[in-house]
């Protein structure tokens, strides 16, 4: 395999890898402008101020542990793309060796 093609298969997963956080950042925004939202809503209600208050910071409480939790996986499921592009990465440049060498391949 030559290098152009490990090089290239090594910046698709990176690609993938940052697609992925993106990904979480942009759900975390939404949940947390869905709450504000869902904030304003309730402001806009006609209930108590001390019962608002309770909501609003409850539901900003969930939207943010849920958005953590998300990005939390994403970085996580990055993680396990770079290292296995690591992994194949070794395997081809094992592959290189052994056709430079002359070595029998499996």
């Amino acid at each position: 395999m030559p290098a152009e093609e490990i090089t290239s298969s090594v910046e698709m997963i990176e690609v993938e890898a940052e697609k992925t956080l993106e990904e979480a950042q942009r759900r975390a925004g939404e949940i947390i402008l869905k709450s504000k939202e869902e904030a304003g809503v309730i402001l806009a209600s006609e209930v108590s101020l001390d019962e608002v208050k309770g909501e609003c910071e409850q539901t900003l409480d969930r939207a943010r542990g849920k958005a953590a939790q998300e990005l939390e996986q994403s970085k996580k499921d990055a993680s396990e793309i770079r290292d296995s592009a690591g992994k194949k990465v070794g395997k081809i440049a094992g592959r290189i060796v052994n056709i430079i060498s002359g070595a029998e391949l499996r």
